[in-house]
């Protein structure tokens, strides 16, 4: 047997054995969480019952749908930039300058939903201004990505301190739960019945936050479903696939590489872009003091796709977990149910990201992600 058959066996041997040792570690995790679930359950008067409780709480449920907008919207941008061979680690950015953007517009306009678009709008801007320095310029896409990061978070913050006098800007409208709308609206009987079924269904345990969310929550669940499709059901999605893997064979094919990685990255853009506005529109209000109100949702976009596996599904998936971290922390901040000290709850959803990493961060990234190509190249 040849030497190099030999190390070919031991590398897979060695996957192998470490996808096994991953997926025992993940069971023993889901065990041991089972575990908990059930103690607490036959033990409702202990603190571990009341931690139970508070998990499965319609609450928590709501919260953490609201904090996952942010977070699931820039990592649907991520994976088409990334797939396409464009590594964007400038989401956290993207996100910073359509929270303020969508806050201004909709302060103008006195829409939530022009808001939005403003949202869209300045952050497929800024993403523009990454894809022609990374792809027209060939600039390395780690720094481009830092500097739109560092770009949106000193000039959101000034051109609020310019408008509004601070940092955080004055109090716009906000989203409206679907249930409120619909009361609102001008099919009295239709919505009557409407928002009676939805408010019997919010009084369910756990699932109910489900039928009293915002309009983005539904729209997040959607543009999950439609990112699916396009990137594996749809010609865009190959060509996209395709840039990512191997550019050469695209650009042999005729299609123009450079063009599908403009596509990707403003998509990612604009994805962004919704996931930014919803997040200040939600509230009603830009922060920007010290790291802004994103404060670092898009990094752990970064890492739910990553973690995903650049699927969207997989990437809401890991979106709802560190947001429903997130909202459960803030619950055990506020109801004080174990003699923990609060700075040390708010490391939680960081210190699951670093263990997820840890365990399950070998993503096999795209072959040419981060490689520039131009047309004709060897």
């Amino acid at each position: 047997m040849s030497d190099d058959a030999v190390e070919a066996g031991a590398g897979t041997l060695d996957r192998l054995t470490s996808v096994g040792l991953r997926t025992g570690i993940g069971l023993v995790a889901l065990a041991a969480f089972a575990v908990v679930v059930v103690v607490g359950a036959l033990t409702p008067g202990t603190p571990l019952g009341r931690f139970v409780r508070v998990l499965f709480a319609n609450s928590t449920v709501s919260a953490a749908l609201r904090l996952s907008v942010p977070i699931a919207f820039a990592a649907l941008g991520g994976i088409f930039a990334e797939k396409s061979g464009v590594i964007n680690i400038g989401l956290e950015g993207l996100l910073i300058i359509a929270a303020f953007g969508g806050v201004y517009v909709a302060d103008v306009t006195g829409s939530v939903w022009f808001g939005l678009l403003g949202g869209v709008v300045t952050s497929v801007l800024l993403a523009l201004l990454f894809a022609v320095v990374c792809i027209e310029f060939r600039a390395d896409q780690i720094i481009a990505g830092l500097a739109v990061w560092l770009i949106a978070l000193g000039l959101a913050p000034f051109l609020s301190q310019v408008v509004y006098g601070s940092t955080n800007t004055e109090g716009v409208g906000t989203f409206r739960t679907v249930p409120r709308m619909l009361a609102e609206s001008s099919l009295p009987v239709l919505s009557t019945m409407v928002v009676d079924g939805l408010a019997w269904a919010a009084d369910l345990p756990t699932v109910g936050a489900l039928f009293s969310a915002t309009p983005v929550v539904y729209l997040m669940f959607v543009a999950v479903a439609a990112s699916w499709w396009t990137m594996n059901r749809t010609s865009f999605g190959r060509h996209v696939r395709a840039s990512g893997e191997n550019p050469k064979a695209l650009d042999t094919a005729g299609v123009n590489v450079s063009l599908v990685r403009y596509k990707a990255v403003l998509l990612s853009g604009v994805l962004s872009g919704i996931g930014g506005a919803a997040l200040a529109l939600s509230i009603g209000q830009f922060s920007g003091s010290g790291p802004t109100m994103v404060n670092g949702k898009g990094f752990i976009a970064i890492v739910a796709y990553l973690f995903g596996n650049y699927n969207p599904i997989g990437a809401l998936l890991s979106t709802l977990l560190f947001a429903g971290l997130d909202a459960l922390q803030l619950t055990l901040q506020a109801r004080s149910l174990f003699a923990i000290p609060s700075e040390l709850v708010r490391t939680v959803p960081y210190v699951t990201v670093i263990v997820v990493l840890a365990l399950f961060g070998r993503t096999r990234i795209p072959e040419a992600a981060g490689d520039h190509y131009e047309s004709g190249e060897e």
